[in-house]
């Protein structure tokens, strides 16, 4: 159980020492059941990310985040600028479960799910061990001198790594350019798109200096989610964490002593080997209790686990479990909190499916010409000018477009052509004039309904106000 004189964790974080200089954490090279798992899951992950901007699915790139152009792309299916909405709704569904998440589990997903913690602990870190060695050849190859050995193994580990900083960025350019762009400037010359050139050695930049330098740093410092566990948090949430009523009973944790009965002593279960603490990537320990520094990596709990097992302790000793189930020995709840974050997460869930089925492959839009008044024709009829705009979202051509009126008598002329072709994913824009009889109009603003053909095919309808005299005797 912590003590006064080992409070000192909750006023500085473990990479910074006494002098306020970086403290390098060497953890110990993980293994065991949770160690595994976690494996499998990054290796899923990073199969996905390295694919998703290469498959298509009905001709649209699986995942597509084009900022400068506004066009995004989310399990195949496109969004507009007109269809932010959906999006705004789909990151605050993100949001909401990522909170809900925190409630229950904890940071779970820093440990599991984070593109960070998968790249450093399963890629770059993976690499540093099997050319360095494990925490205790890292810490002697970090204090020997710049001999023949260190500089080959530093200067080995430093290019595989620009490498792979070099595909991420790639791979994360491919997410805001598409992929077909980006193999296309893979296959050209680079003085052609020299801008893009420049944006990719930045990322690559950006994402060496994190894995090289920055490392942990940016699940402790940068990441404002550990800040907000801090408050998600609650008894009743399942997090990492040492149980220390039985690591510490009445005589606080000790040595292991061959045929020793510890029950007999009073001493805890904890036998002080300190393995938790060299194993953790952050650089804590977890006996002191949960901390933001924790990222739930499960580290602790697999090497606690060989540890109890080879001394004939019971496992467990580190586990998921609630402060309440430490404490009070309570099963978990689903406390009125988590009701209310599932309640509302099933809610918005509810309306984005509900607005994905609404909404429609083709959007046009009709808008009376600004400064433009009404004019009267020789045969009495009331004509208006429009600009138009009709975005096609499919992946095909959709052609012989054209305006019927569909509210009223009437005629719409557009200028230059009868009909248009839209291009797949992209729009076509005009002008148009609309006639309507003056026995038609009802006021000096009318509302028309108007529907957009391809062919005879009824594609969209849009409504647009159409302008008239205040008086018709």
């Amino acid at each position: 159980m912590e003590t006064p004189e080992n409070e000192n964790f909750r006023d500085s974080i473990g990479t910074i020492n006494e002098e306020g200089k970086r403290s390098w954490v060497y953890p110990k090279k993980p293994s065991g059941r949770f160690y595994d798992y976690r494996k499998w899951v990054s290796y899923f992950l990073l199969a996905f990310l390295f694919s998703a901007p290469f498959i298509k699915v009905n001709g649209n790139q699986f995942l597509l985040l084009n900022v400068l152009e506004r066009r995004f792309n989310i399990f195949g299916f496109p969004f507009w600028p007109q269809d932010f909405y959906l999006f705004v709704i789909s990151m605050v569904i993100g949001v909401v479960f990522v909170t809900l998440f925190t409630v229950v589990f904890g940071r779970i997903f820093c440990g599991w799910i984070c593109p960070q913690t998968i790249f450093m602990e399963m890629v770059f870190r993976r690499i540093e061990y099997w050319i360095e060695g494990d925490r205790g050849k890292q810490i002697r190859l970090n204090k020997q001198s710049w001999n023949a050995e260190k500089i080959r193994k530093r200067v080995l580990k430093w290019f595989i790594f620009f490498v792979i900083s070099f595909l991420i960025a790639n791979v994360f350019l491919a997410y805001l350019i598409g992929s077909d762009e980006l193999i296309s400037y893979v296959f050209s010359s680079p003085l052609d798109h020299l801008s893009t050139l420049i944006s990719l050695l930045i990322f690559t930049g950006v994402f060496y200096f994190v894995f090289v330098w920055f490392r942990e740093q940016v699940c402790i410092i940068a990441c404002p989610y550990g800040r907000l566990q801090g408050v998600l948090l609650d008894n009743q949430s399942v997090v990492v964490a040492y149980d220390y009523k039985r690591g510490e009973k009445e005589k606080g944790r000790a040595k292991f002593k061959k045929n020793e009965d510890r029950a007999l002593t009073g001493k805890g279960d904890c036998i002080d080997c300190k393995l938790c603490v060299h194993v953790c990537p952050t650089g804590i320990d977890i006996r002191n209790g949960t901390q933001l520094e924790c990222v739930n990596c499960t580290a602790c709990i697999d090497e606690c686990d060989r540890m109890m097992e080879n001394v004939g302790l019971p496992k467990g000793l580190i586990r998921y479990a609630s402060i309440d189930n430490i404490e009070k020995k309570s099963a978990f709840k689903f406390t009125a909190r988590m009701k209310g974050y599932t309640a509302v997460l099933g809610i918005l869930i509810s309306v984005l499916v509900g607005m994905l089925f609404l909404r429609n492959d083709v959007e046009a839009t009709i808008l009376r010409l600004p400064g433009q008044l009404y004019e009267r024709k020789e045969n009495g009829n009331i004509s208006n000018v429009y600009t138009f705009k009709v975005i096609n979202k499919t992946t095909d051509d959709i052609e012989n477009v054209s305006y019927k009126l569909l509210s009223h008598e009437g005629n719409i002329e557009l200028v230059t052509h009868t009909s248009f072709l839209i291009p797949k994913q992209g729009l076509s824009e005009g002008t148009l004039f609309i006639e309507i009889p003056i026995k038609e109009l009802k006021g000096n603003k009318t509302q028309l309904k108007i529907g957009v053909y391809s062919g005879n095919k009824l594609i969209e309808t849009t409504h647009t106000n159409f302008l008239g005299p205040r008086s018709y005797r």
